[in-house]
């Protein structure tokens, strides 16, 4: 297939960030300037954000058998490039007093953009695959990182090796079903796997069921869904700031749409197996997440088991898809997406503003009486905290009630009871760090103090509880734009 300029000019954010990692890669080859680096990874991420948002009203084109540019995808491209730009402006005063070289970290996270933009684009196995591990790859960098830091008291090593090897047998159990789809189809790209034609030779509906299964379990792994999960709470603890908030908001949100897409589109939920596989994955995770959420005293190891009970409602709003007659679910999905991107994003935010790669404060015992040491700080946390629980008024609370009126459509009265159950849990734990923080401190913390370097972090904390607030009390724009963009799936 030939591509013309036509076919380019629809990539641009794409091409836009691809350019930006050259540019700084350039930059770090011929003089390191980390203030630099820094800027132009900003600067080309904002560019490639206001660009895609320009493109969504008129931009829908099969680029090449690969990828799929419509309003659903360049949603997301938007979504993974803002919350990029917002990661890299938190890791500029993170990483401000790292003890080694500093800039390649900006490059990873570009990188890591790119796989993300396909994968959100992707309608093949191909672009898939692509996407996932160059977006993998560079995720096994940024969270070795801070490695070589004399100071550094965690294990960011050891959580990349771990994250690498359990994710490379992941990506093994995709490729696999992948062939297998292909030799039932004789196409890599998402086809429908209950239209085939009944020959003399075909394999017969268990075969796809197992292709299925097999693509189904090796995402679940990326998802951290139960009982895939186990990696989850060791790397984000070892992880850096920084790369925890990459790998649980991009990475989750990027891998989310092409599940999306691929079930919606080979018809997955055809197949009673596929149905009853999903629904017992989603209890599992909101049950496994919310309790072993309990049992912690690390800030990003609940926050990790949090987000395994979140992809928990988020696939149960993909199992409600194949009952639903509109896009209801699919608009929950995405809503639920966006609402957790904010909240994550604001929550590790916080903790990254008053940590730095020499000293992490992921301890719930750190955070008491910052009410009263940063009253900015702690109200920002408790919002995002409380979001993350569905209280009303936040944008976590209108993406929960979208979950749950998917689910009550649907008629999934079991999963939505063990929905409730998980979110009674969930607002325990989180209303412990939130009783933390409003306690009286009985000595103070030595928290990082920063400088001019963490003015700009402060402002995307801002941005954030502006978006919470705004989407949980005036959603009307937001919802909208949803469900005009989840006609395309």
């Amino acid at each position: 297939m030939t591509m013309t300029f036509d076919d380019l000019l629809p990539l641009m954010p794409l091409l836009i960030v691809t350019a930006t990692s050259v540019l700084a890669m350039l930059m770090i080859g011929v003089r390191r300037s980390y203030i630099v680096t820094a800027s132009i990874t900003i600067t080309g991420l904002l560019a490639a954000t206001l660009v895609a948002i320009s493109m969504m009203d008129s931009t829908n084109q099969q680029i090449t058998p690969l990828l799929i540019i419509d309003q659903y995808s360049l949603l997301f491209t938007v979504l993974v490039c803002a919350s990029a730009m917002l990661i890299a402006i938190l890791s500029f005063s993170y990483f401000f007093e790292l003890d080694d070289h500093k800039e390649e970290f900006f490059l990873l996270l570009t990188i890591a953009t790119i796989g993300a933009i396909v994968m959100v684009s992707s309608n093949h196995f191909v672009s898939t695959v692509l996407g996932l591990e160059t977006l993998s790859m560079s995720l096994y960098g940024m969270i070795a990182y801070p490695m070589h830091s004399k100071q550094s008291a965690k294990y960011p090593l050891e959580a990349s090796v771990k994250y690498l090897v359990l994710s490379a047998a992941a990506s093994g159990f995709i490729l696999f079903g992948m062939a297998l789809i292909y030799a039932q189809t004789g196409t890599l790209s998402f086809a429908s796997l209950t239209d085939l034609p009944m020959a003399a030779d075909s394999l017969g509906d268990r075969y796809s069921i197992i292709a299925l299964l097999m693509i189904t379990a090796g995402m679940a792994f990326k998802l951290s869904l139960a009982p895939f999960h186990m990696w989850t709470p060791d790397v984000y603890e070892g992880s850096p700031i920084p790369a925890t908030a990459y790998l649980a908001t991009i990475g989750k949100a990027a891998m989310f749409v092409v599940l999306l897409r691929f079930i919606r589109v080979s018809d997955a939920l055809s197949f009673d197996s596929m149905v009853m596989a999903l629904t017992l994955v989603a209890a599992a995770s909101m049950l496994v997440g919310n309790l072993l959420a309990l049992l912690q005293d690390n800030l990003k190891r609940i926050l990790a088991y949090s987000s395994i009970a979140h992809m928990g409602y988020l696939l149960l709003a993909l199992v409600a898809s194949h009952y639903a007659t509109g896009t209801l679910a699919v608009e929950a999905v995405t809503f639920y997406l966006i609402a957790y991107v904010i909240t994550s994003l604001g929550a590790f935010g916080v903790a990254s503003v008053i940590s730095s790669s020499e000293k992490e404060f992921d301890s719930i015992k750190d955070y008491r009486g910052l009410f009263w040491r940063n009253p900015w700080l702690a109200s920002i946390f408790i919002a995002m905290l409380l979001s993350l629980a569905g209280i009303p008024l936040t944008v976590g609370f209108i993406g929960k009630f979208y979950i749950f009126l998917a689910g009550v459509e649907s008629d999934l009265w079991m999963l939505l009871a063990v929905l409730v159950l998980g979110s009674g849990i969930g607002l325990y734990y989180y209303l412990r760090i939130v009783y933390r923080m409003l306690m009286t401190e009985k000595h103070k913390i030595p928290y990082r103090v920063g400088g001019v370097e963490s003015v700009s972090a402060y402002g995307v904390l801002a941005i954030l509880l502006f978006l919470l607030l705004l989407f949980g009390v005036y959603p009307a724009p937001i919802m909208s734009l949803v469900a005009a963009a989840s006609a395309f799936i």
